[in-house]
Order: structure tokens, then C-alpha cells, then sequence
């Protein structure tokens, strides 16, 4: 057996984004996400509306060679592997002051919360652009700027909870947002306005989202055909 490939702390975070096949098995898409969550990690299926994908599955765990045989198994199920993105559970530079508890609930999210069906993905980068260079900035400026973006997202406490992730060095981008909403406007709205801070405004590189819903694996399977 392998050794275990875990963060230092906090959890690894693996989107997978799948298209249903003539071929595709049920029984082994449950097989897959069953053994998956035996072992300890945390599954979120999702159906996802529009051409991109049929169904995602939001894996969270501690070690990377359970997450690929995850992979290998939904794979292995028929299901078309389309797109994906890793990224690791943390605490940013500019959150090392919020209490513990919030510390806590940030490297180890317990997912998917109660009342909030909506779900969307997106993965995003700081620019680098001449005359809007993210990283030439002082510190001092780089965290005020955050702290404006925290304030406008706190105004959707309730509505949504969002789960930001690394992904410098791992993957394409530098983080991946993942927003869980009551209804689909509330992840319309959080996110169009917090494009109006300056953080976004000026500094946001913003990749491929999706959007779908969560529910139960059956459920899920059963809306996108996966019989």
C-alpha cells in the first residue's frame, strides 16, 4: 500500500466534473462514493445544469491517494471525466487574528450545509497586470483590500456559505470558491457584488464556473440519467 500524501493541516479538496455515458453504472457510481465515505472522506454530489458537465462530485479528505481512487472509481463507473480542480483547505494570511472556532471551520468544513441547495464553483486568481499587480502591493494595502471584501461578504450570512480554498502551485489558479446558496440568486447576487470591491474590481481573474444542485446521491444520479 501507498503512504498516505496529506496536508499538514486541514483537508484536501478535489472537484471532479463528470458527463453521464450510455455506459454509465449507478450501482457502481454508489459503490465508488460509499467506499469514499467508509474511509472517512467527505462526498458532495451535485447535479450541474448546462452543457459543462452532468454531475460534480466534491471530495474532501485527507489524503490524496484515497481522492484519486475516488477518481479511478467514478471512471471506472462510466461516468466521462470533463474537468477537475484540486486545491487544500486554509486559513488565509489576512484571517490568522479570527477565533479558533473559525480557523477550525475553515481547514475542516463539515459539507454540504442544511438549506442550502444551490451550488456553484469557480476557481480565481489575483492579477498581475502592469499597473494592477496584486502582489507589488504593501501588505497593509493588500489586507485592507481584503477586509473591504469580507465585509460586503458577511452581508449574505444566512444565504450563503462559502468555502475558499488554495490552489497556488497545484493548480491553475490560485484559489477555488465554492458557494452554497438557498436559493440560485443568492449566488448571483454575492457574487455580483463583491465584484464591485476593489479587490475584485481591479485584481480578479475569475475561471469556469458551474452551477447545480445538491441533494442525495440518488437523487442526483436519477436527474442526470444515471441509471
Amino acid at each position: 500500500m501507498s503512504e498516505s500524501v496529506s496536508p499538514s493541516d486541514g483537508l484536501a479538496v478535489l472537484h471532479l466534473f463528470l458527463k453521464v455515458c450510455n455506459h454509465s453504472d449507478a450501482a457502481a457510481v454508489h459503490a465508488a462514493v460509499e467506499a469514499a465515505t467508509a474511509a472517512g472522506d467527505q462526498i458532495v454530489p451535485v447535479a450541474i445544469l448546462g452543457h459543462k458537465a452532468d454531475v460534480a462530485f466534491m471530495a474532501l479528505g485527507t489524503d490524496l491517494w484515497r481522492l484519486r481512487a475516488l477518481q479511478t472509481a467514478l471512471v471506472g463507473a462510466g461516468l466521462e471525466l470533463v474537468d477537475s480542480y484540486l486545491s487544500l483547505t486554509e486559513v488565509s494570511e489576512y484571517a490568522q487574528g479570527v477565533p479558533d472556532e473559525m480557523k477550525r471551520a475553515r481547514l475542516n468544513p463539515v459539507l454540504p450545509p442544511e438549506g442550502k441547495p444551490a451550488w456553484c464553483f469557480y476557481p480565481m486568481s489575483k492579477s498581475r497586470d502592469v499597473g494592477a499587480n496584486w502582489f507589488e502591493l504593501p501588505y497593509d494595502d493588500r489586507h485592507e483590500l481584503m477586509m473591504e471584501h469580507g465585509t460586503s461578504g458577511r452581508t449574505f450570512a444566512g444565504r450563503i456559505l462559502q468555502v475558499v480554498t488554495g490552489s497556488t502551485g497545484i493548480d491553475d489558479f490560485e484559489w477555488g470558491v465554492t458557494l452554497f446558496g438557498q436559493h440560485p440568486d443568492d449566488l448571483k447576487d454575492v457574487v455580483y457584488t463583491m465584484r464591485y470591491d476593489r479587490a475584485s474590481a481591479r485584481f480578479g481573474q475569475f475561471g469556469t464556473f458551474y452551477t447545480g444542485m445538491v441533494d442525495d446521491l440518488d437523487v442526483v444520479l436519477t436527474r442526470v440519467g444515471c441509471t
